[in-house]
């Protein structure tokens, strides 16, 4: 089939269809009840009627639900099982006979059923571990129809009807499973309607433990396995073996297994066997029920012959024994159970499912207690002392779970074949814990956000100091990132009242680059560190540990470093040694040759063939990777990973291209007992060939069997087990989607941004945990934080659905290429929770494009018409065929035009169950807006699509009105969301935690309303423009409301954050900071107030329609807010106040902005209102680019309007951040830039204290900023901007929340302005900090972070939109180390000494050379050589400077020579300037590429040191020269924080 162009495939009109023209495609998607009413019942019979089913309980309890199995009425015990796969096994095992079973898991049915059918050499069905359905009747919340894997033959609800087993989805499980939990297993009855009469033996509620259930699937006749040859013989015990046992008998261990039934009476032995050994099996219900067993074992416990019993099998070896057993009051059923080994002390996950246990108190003389569950201390197995007797209660032959104790079978074969046991000992290095031993430790951190390395690391070192300063451990960090949490400084007397409890943060902080000189003078200065965690602070971190220990300075120091060793991380990240280290345990990657030259690259990909993948070793995020289809694409990749800045190693991987493959990774945890679990298993939604940190990401995994679930599970535990990783670490897999085949893709032997992912995901605190790994301690000992009760060494059980997607900012960059590919490219992400995967990927959709209603494709398309990088070519095949940023979008206008799902799933090679549920999304789209009012859909139709995800405004929109009048419809139908409990274990144990979700699947909340509670609004995502800054910002405010006896709930939805950390809140809820979402969490809450002004402008821009609805926003009047956020208003307002700023107009017309600029001439700025980082600001300097330019900025906030104000060129920009109380100003701080203004303020350079400001300016300022204060009756933070030019002062805008300077100046004047603000927003006697900056005697410089050599082909200047990813900063004793250093840390490779020597080149291009003059000559004095453009060079020389032209190039098109030159790696810094109308990012032709966009992409792509800003360049030259000057050209021993404020230096 042809996929391509605009063929029939596409064609959805009316033609094509048959019928009259739908915008949205097929007919059968139109309006119809039943596609809201009834179930999805695959592709080829999209709905059909629901059948009502009815949960009935003994105790009067009736669930109800919809029927998807048996039409018959069925009783049985009810129990649950919180394992996330294996329902094919669980369900034929016979230890479940008579059951009802709940599966806690949410979504069931999505791999569909395997094929009875498919048998083993043994003759037994294959993925199954019986013959028959065992199960009563089963209970799930939601059902997949359209089941998608290559092994599946038939939908769950058909297998189960075929075999007569009703089933029922609809039921809130988790509140049925709390249920169960705290009363114990009760009886029940499913009840189907229509359903036939129930035969007289299942009428009413029936105990099935009052049957003999082992008698029921006992085998009736003794069956012999694997029979001849020299091979010991094993008889088995039949009370309900599972198939698995059989074959880790006959064919993992060779022997013959003769099966008999549960009553063959052994000592009378009427077939005359002989045996080796005696098995004892698994099996359903009371053990006391099998007397005939018991007598067996009796006898045979008094010959010596081995035995071995499991699950049943252990209960009765203990009552043959003469131990008791006694009836849990729920048991233990699950597939995360963790079991100590008494012998070694080692802790297994394993697979249980029982109601009974042994009494280990009553065990005779002679047995002794084998394992323990470390949970709740019951017993899970018995030995003798002497004779060869064992057994366990949990299964070891697991199917469906964990294989971690299958050795047990190894064990008893061994008896069974004379060997001599094997001698059990402990690790020697269980016994040191490094707690003892360790008094101080150096915490490297990861330093400024950037694409691939952003606010994970901010978590993951705030978990780690957490964790160390429990133990006593005083902690030295290094990090230059201002805005973290982590670098926080302030105690308790930047508050005016007593904490309630105290916050851990660091000892000593360094604001320094993360550099191995900086780590190296810290360690000789700071006395008795023992140790060095380099695993929380990315890669990084991870290059600056392995450079220490290679050249030996941690050994010298006698440093340990704590966690993983540094070989084991250097086996991970040596792509070649990887290799190696796999092929030692037979694991494999893909085929691949490791090269460090060009041409062996090339022979490489000749002798795998094309296409290939180019892996960097040493990278973060695939950085210098890339996928490449001929050799001229592979020698670009190549030479960009070799020569660039990308690999420290300059070594790169040549892989065969896997594209089409899964993409799977699991979360690993060890311990130097070498107790191994993983926390969180995750699939991507985007095939192989999108970076992970680029593609929509799944926990768990949706598509995954039993099979490969564990199978994937198990190499990770051996392959993290090889390597001696010690903490957390991530492996990848690439998963063949047509069989079991699977290849590892990478394993990260450090905390990552899959880490916080995971963390958050399952409520499991990772790094918290790996951090008390790191010290020797063992994850038994550690407890669940959320439990409290429970170990850390279990595997999280999710009863809920996890999407992360990802947030790209590409469309602030001219010619930046959209694709998606290896290399990662996003700038932050979101996590949406949700009990159905439709409810989280809706959420997931609003959360990253706020003020979306939510998943629509048409709305997509209809945007993508006449976008400039659009062309006439350009269709829907396409847009699915190529993954970019908006590939999910095009995928559901797919869906919505009728594209049929095999068609899409050809084009993108997603899963088809991911699609399934796009499609579903489509349909019932379809069929609201096929309806004539909202009024038509009822509770039932209403709940069905809120359970989709669909938004109150989603609703409105498609049935025609307003969103209030839906959410109001929603609500006389009393339909509300419910709250569910992140408790990491299905709700198996009882939990405390806060750590909250909202869904409409489920009908009782798991928490109630509590007093005093202040909601605090998160940032979102991290974007550019809202970053770490601002999340440093909602925690100050969380803890000061906690501090003044405030509960703190927050709300967020950023799993990269320390807000979204459950243990700094009360109460945290993930979620949406939407309208409808804020106001349900708020009326639910019952919250005393809101806080919108520390999150940046999501939350601020929520504040007048929440003060619209009722809500109490705390602060400042969000009608004052509206006042300063409408561009219209604040320009009015100011001219009231005769404050001055450029001259403005408002938006009428194209035409009427033109002549407003004429009039004042241009250029002129175009500001669209409340948005954040400048989004759409511009500055146009034609008629044609106002143009443009106002089409964006009404795209971007088309509901509130536009301003077109004259741009001043040459004044300098100031940053006014304040605290305010009722209009009057508290404290403030004047921050000023080195750029000049027309660039953003969150790309340009702060100075604080200003350097540079008249004492005139600083007092304008002032008395500007106190008239706005009193104007807006500011209470709360606020941020003014300001120009100013020959001590003319402008107000440029005002921010009436908390900036991205504010964490800045709060550390570097050390007074928690948040804090402040904060205890002004509860209306608490706040007191001014009593601190000028006249006070300080040292300068802080805050530089920006770019993430340029991720987005090919984005021009790297800075303009009036922001640019930047993340920020550092830094302090000296003035402006010029402050400078260089904060450059240095923004990864800014900065000229050396050493290279001014040597001699070394800095290219320059400037467009007004004669202005550099005085600093290219003191460049030139300094040592370096200069080489210039053409017309720079010229100019240069005219004014006497020595510099020399480009080699080989012409005046016209002089960028191939300039490249060439910084390939040569003689070129250490290039100087580009271009011309000051070039502050948009766009040429006059945008595809036109200039000399200059050439040389700065090239510096970018071969990592050359990069300034296009002509005030940065002259600072500097001036710094260099100055540092230069000094005696060993560097500023000699760092200082921490607490040296600067003492004045100690």
């Amino acid at each position: 089939m042809k996929t391509g162009g605009s063929g029939a495939m596409f064609n959805t009109g009316a033609a094509a269809r048959g019928g009259s023209p739908h915008k949205f495609g097929d007919q059968r998607y139109a309006s119809s009840s039943s596609l809201i009413d009834g179930v999805e019942g695959g592709p080829s019979k999209p709905c059909e009627a629901p059948v009502q089913a009815t949960l009935v309980l003994k105790d009067g309890q009736r669930l109800e639900g919809t029927s998807f199995g048996a039409k018959v009425n069925r009783p049985g015990e009810v129990v649950f099982n919180t394992g996330m796969v294996g329902y094919p096994e669980a369900l034929t095992d016979p230890s479940y006979r008579g059951q009802i079973l709940v599966l806690t898991f949410p979504l069931v049915g999505n791999y569909g059923v395997p094929s009875m059918d498919t048998k083993d050499r043994w003759d037994l069905p294959l993925y199954f571990e019986s013959d028959d359905v065992q199960i009563a009747g089963l209970v799930v919340s939601n059902y997949s129809a359209d089941p998608s894997h290559w092994a599946s033959q038939q939908s769950l609800g058909n297998w189960l009807a075929k075999a007569g087993v009703p089933a029922i989805f609809g039921v809130d499980t988790r509140a049925l499973t709390k249920g169960l939990r705290e009363r114990g297993s009760i009886l029940g009855r499913l009840e189907v309607e229509g359903a036939p009469p129930s035969p007289p033996q299942e009428v009413g509620f029936v105990d099935p433990n009052l049957r003999n259930l082992v008698a029921e699937v006992s085998t009736k006749s003794i069956r012999t396995y694997n029979q001849g040859g020299d091979k010991p013989t094993i008889v088995a015990i039949d009370c309900g073996m599972k198939h698995n046992i059989v074959r880790y008998f006959v064919e993992t261990h060779d022997v013959t297994l003769i099966v008999v039934p549960f009553d063959y009476d052994l000592e009378k032995n009427p077939a005359n066997l002989k045996w080796d050994g005696l098995f004892c099996s698994n099996g359903p219900g009371d053990p006391s029920q099998c007397r005939e067993t018991i007598k067996s074992l009796q006898w045979a416990i008094s010959r010596d012959v081995p035995i071995f019993g499991i699950c049943l099998g252990n209960q009765l070896l203990a009552l043959a024994a003469g131990a008791k057993t006694y009836k849990m009051k729920y048991g233990n059923r699950g597939m995360n159970q963790p079991c100590v080994d008494l012998r070694t002390t080692r802790c297994y996950i394993t697979s249980q499912n029982h109601g009974y246990a042994v009494d280990d108190q009553s065990l005779p003389e002679g047995w002794k207690a084998l394992f323990v569950n470390a949970n709740d201390r019951s017993n899970e197995g018995i030995i003798h002392v002497s004779k060869p007797f064992f057994s366990v209660q949990f299964h070891p032959e697991a199917a469906g779970g964990p294989f971690d104790t299958a050795f047990l079978f190894e064990a008893f074969v061994r008896h069974v074949r004379g060997a001599a046991p094997q001698l059990t000992l402990l690790d020697p290095a269980i016994y040191r814990n490094d707690r003892a031993s360790l008094k101080r430790v150096l915490l490297v951190g990861s330093g400024g956000l950037s694409i691939g390395q952003a606010g994970e690391f901010d978590y993951s070192g705030s978990q780690a100091i957490k964790a160390l300063k429990e133990e006593g451990i005083e902690v030295v960090l290094i990090n230059p990132n201002i805005a973290t949490v982590q670098t926080s400084r302030e105690d308790a007397s930047s508050v005016d009242v007593e904490r309630h409890k105290s916050e851990p943060i660091a000892d000593h902080v360094y604001l320094l680059p993360v550099t191995a000189d900086n780590v190296r003078h810290i360690l000789d200065k700071e006395k008795n560190i023992d140790g060095i965690i380099v695993s929380m602070g990315g890669q990084t971190a991870l290059n600056v540990g392995i450079e220490l220990w290679r050249n030996e300075d941690l050994q010298r120091r006698n440093i340990r470093v704590l966690g993983t060793k540094i070989d084991a991380i250097v086996a991970t990240e040596d792509r070649e040694i990887f290799s190696t280290k796999l092929r030692e345990i037979n694991e494999t990657l893909a085929l691949s040759y490791p090269a460090t030259t060009v041409e062996g690259a090339l022979e490489a990909a000749h002798k795998i063939g094309y296409p290939v993948l180019v892996r960097a070793a040493f990278t973060l995020g695939g950085l210098g990777s890339g996928f490449a289809e001929n050799d001229a694409e592979l020698r670009d990749l190549a030479v960009r990973a070799l020569e660039g800045g990308s690999s420290t190693t300059k070594q790169i991987l040549i892989d065969q291209d896997l594209r089409g493959w899964k993409e799977v990774e699991y979360e690993v945890v060890r311990d130097v007992r070498d107790n191994c679990i993983t926390v969180c298993n995750m699939e991507n939604f985007d095939p192989l060939g999108v970076h992970t940190g680029d593609s929509i990401v799944v926990a768990p995994s949706q598509t995954l069997s039993n099979r490969e679930y564990f199978k994937l599970r198990s190499t990770a535990l051996k392959v993290i087990r090889h390597i001696g990783i010690v903490g957390e670490c991530n492996i990848q897999y690439a998963l063949d989607p047509k069989t079991e085949r699977y290849c590892i893709i990478e394993v990260n032997a450090r905390l990552s941004r899959s880490s916080a992912l995971a963390s958050k995901a399952t409520g499991y605190p990772l790094a918290y945990v790996a951090a008390k790994l790191s010290l020797g301690q063992d994850l038994v000992s550690i407890r669940n934080s959320v439990t409290g009760t429970t170990t850390a060494c279990f595997e999280p059980s999710l009863d809920y659905c996890v999407v992360k997607m990802p947030r790209w900012d590409m469309r602030k960059f001219q010619r930046v290429d959209t694709r998606l590919g290896s290399g990662m490219k996003s700038v932050g992400e979101v996590m949406a929770i949700g009990r159905s995967f439709e409810e989280a990927l809706q959420k997931a959709v609003r959360m990253v494009r706020p003020g979306s209603r939510g998943l629509e494709g048409f709305e997509l398309q209809q945007a993508l018409i006449g976008d400039e990088r659009e062309t006439p070519g350009d269709d829907l095949a396409k847009r699915l065929r190529v993954p970019t940023d908006q590939r999910l979008f095009a995928v559901q206008a797919a869906f919505e035009r009728g594209v049929p799902l095999e068609t899409v799933h050809d084009l993108t090679r997603i899963d088809r169950w991911f699609l399934s549920k796009m499609r579903r999304i489509a349909r019932l789209r379809a069929a609201m807006e096929g309806m004539s009012d909202v009024g038509d859909l009822d509770l039932r139709a209403l709940r069905k699509v809120k359970q989709a995800g669909f938004s109150d405004d989603q609703v409105a929109h498609y049935t025609n009105c307003l969103p209030d009048r839906a959410r109001r419809h929603r609500l006389s139908l009393n339909l509300r969301p419910v709250v569910k409990q992140i408790d990491t274990l299905g709700a198996e144990f009882p939990a405390c935690t806060n750590y909250l979700y909202m869904t409409y699947h489920g009908d009782q909340s798991d928490v109630e309303p509590e007093d005093r509670g202040v909601m605090v609004l998160g940032c979102g995502a991290y974007c550019i423009g809202s970053s770490v800054e601002f999340d440093w910002s909602a925690v100050s405010c969380v803890r000061q409301c906690r501090a003044s006896g405030y509960r703190a709930v927050v709300v967020n939805y950023n799993p990269e954050t320390v807000s979204t950390d459950y243990d700094v809140s009360d109460r945290l809820y993930f979620e949406e900071l939407s309208l409808e979402r804020v106001l349900d969490i708020y009326e639910q809450e019952q919250a005393w107030g809101l806080v919108v002004s520390v999150g940046g402008q999501i939350p601020q821009n929520l504040a007048k329609p929440l003060h619209d609805r009722g809500a109490r926003v705390l602060g400042t009047s969000p009608d004052d807010i509206d006042r300063a956020e409408d561009r219209h208003k604040f320009s009015s307002l100011l001219d009231d106040l005769g404050v001055d700023q450029p001259p403005w107009r408002e938006l009428q017309s194209v035409k009427d902005a033109q002549a407003f600029a004429a009039e004042v001439q241009y250029p002129v700025l175009v500001r669209p209102s409340f948005v954040l980082s400048g989004a759409a600001m511009k500055v146009a300097t034609s008629d044609s680019e106002l143009a443009a330019f106002l089409g964006d900025a009404a795209d971007v906030s088309p509901d509130h309007p536009v301003v077109v104000s004259k741009f001043i060129r040459n004044a300098k920009e100031i940053e006014f951040d304040a605290v305010c109380r009722d209009g009057t100003i508290m404290n403030y701080a004047i921050s000023e830039h080195v750029e000049n203004a027309g660039v953003h303020s969150g790309d340009a350079t702060l100075v604080l204290p200003a350097q540079k400001l008249y004492v005139q300016t600083q007092k304008q300022v002032k008395r500007a900023a106190a008239k706005i204060a009193e104007a807006l009756n500011i209470s709360g933070p606020v941020n003014i901007q300001f120009m100013a030019r020959d001590n003319d002062v402008k107000v440029i805008e005002c921010n009436l929340r908390a900036s991205r300077s504010f964490p800045f100046i709060s550390k570097t004047m050390n007074c928690n302005f948040i804090s402040l603000a904060t205890r002004v927003m509860l209306g608490q006697n706040a007191r001014p900090f009593q601190i000028t900056t006249m006070d300080i005697d040292y300068v802080c410089v805050k530089a920006a972070m770019f993430s340029f050599s991720r987005l090919r082909g984005a021009d790297p200047i800075t303009g009036v939109e922001m640019a930047s990813t993340g920020e550092v900063a830094c302090m000296g004793a003035d402006v010029y180390e402050a400078y260089l250093y904060a450059l240095e840390g923004s990864c800014v490779k900065i000229p050396t000494k050493k290279q001014a020597d040597e001699g070394k080149t800095v290219f320059l291009s400037m467009h007004s050379p004669g202005n550099f003059a005085e600093e290219a000559a003191k460049l030139a004095s300094l040592g370096f050589t200069l080489v210039g453009s053409p017309g720079t060079a010229k100019a240069l020389r005219l004014r006497g400077v020595p510099i020399e032209d480009i080699p080989s190039s012409t005046a016209s098109d002089w960028a191939p020579a300039a490249i060439e030159l910084l390939k040569s790696g003689d070129v250490v810094f290039c100087i580009n300037v271009p011309s000051s109308d070039k502050l948009n990012q766009m040429a006059d032709d945008p595809s036109a590429e200039t000399n200059g966009y050439r040389l700065r992409t090239g510096a970018i792509a071969f990592g050359v040191g990069l300034c296009t800003n002509e005030k940065c360049a002259a600072l500097l030259v001036e710094s260099l020269a100055r540092k230069f000057a000094k005696p060993d050209g560097s500023y000699g021993v760092p200082r921490h924080l607490d040296e600067y404020y003492a004045g100690a230096f």
